[in-house]
């Protein structure tokens, strides 16, 4: 809701070396026109991030999570328009002892953000505004794309965070609000509207980049943000 051991077979088949050069073009041109976006997903521990991103990616329910300790990295690629866009989503770990060595790593060169609270939990959708101010605090720009998400709408009877505050909340900020539950298999278009929502609008906007990095350009990208983050006024 807006407020998602078999055994190997040999096969005959032999490829000569221009179906090889052929295969081969073929994957680097389609890779290349691949559009790669960077959506980090946060918020306190057990608001359910991990079985969101699972829900969308896996589009499944991920039974007994453990708790995320660092980063946990999933990606999902998506025609849009006819146009290829690949996600990359990085939930972090909510516990601050989980996080404190990568945080700078965990925010450079994001395209969205995702800010996650569970409408069970009063303190989680409390804690939403310091998630939002540690953005700022590490240079995310003005215009990332940010959405508000509550988890567990499956859980109404324990419900503490009514929807007209987190609404309130969510247009103090000027971001979508959208209220779901990873766990219900009903609410995985709803799942899926969320990580949509900001594909679409990630598409429409000059991209930042367009097929995955050399490692000489890794190199070039990473040491030229530490030369940002070095004059960063934030």
């Amino acid at each position: 809701m807006a407020i998602k051991n078999k055994p190997v077979e040999q096969f005959d088949t032999v490829f000569s070396l221009n179906d090889s050069l052929e295969l081969s073009s073929h994957y680097d041109y389609e890779r290349a026109q691949t559009r790669i976006f960077k959506i980090i997903v946060i918020g306190d521990s057990n608001v359910g991030k991990t079985c969101l991103t699972y829900r969308f990616c896996g589009g499944t329910f991920l039974k007994n999570p453990e708790a995320t300790i660092g980063v946990d990295f999933r990606e999902k690629t998506l025609e849009l328009d006819g146009e290829r866009i690949k996600l990359q989503i990085w939930d972090t770990a909510g516990q601050e002892r989980f996080r404190k060595s990568m945080v700078e790593h965990y925010y450079r060169s994001v395209h969205a953000v995702i800010f996650v609270y569970d409408v069970t939990s009063l303190s989680s959708f409390e804690s939403i505004p310091e998630w939002v101010k540690e953005c700022s605090r590490h240079c995310v720009g003005p215009l990332v794309p940010r959405i508000i998400v509550g988890n567990k709408r499956d859980l109404r009877d324990r419900q503490e965070v009514p929807t007209s505050a987190a609404q309130f909340l969510a247009d103090s900020y000027n971001f979508p609000l959208f209220e779901t539950s990873a766990k219900d298999p009903a609410e995985k278009e709803h799942v899926d509207a969320i990580f949509l929502t900001l594909a679409y609008r990630l598409k429409n906007h000059k991209p930042l980049r367009l097929k995955q990095p050399s490692e000489n350009s890794v190199m070039h990208l990473w040491n030229q943000s530490e030369q940002e983050a070095a004059t960063c006024q934030c």
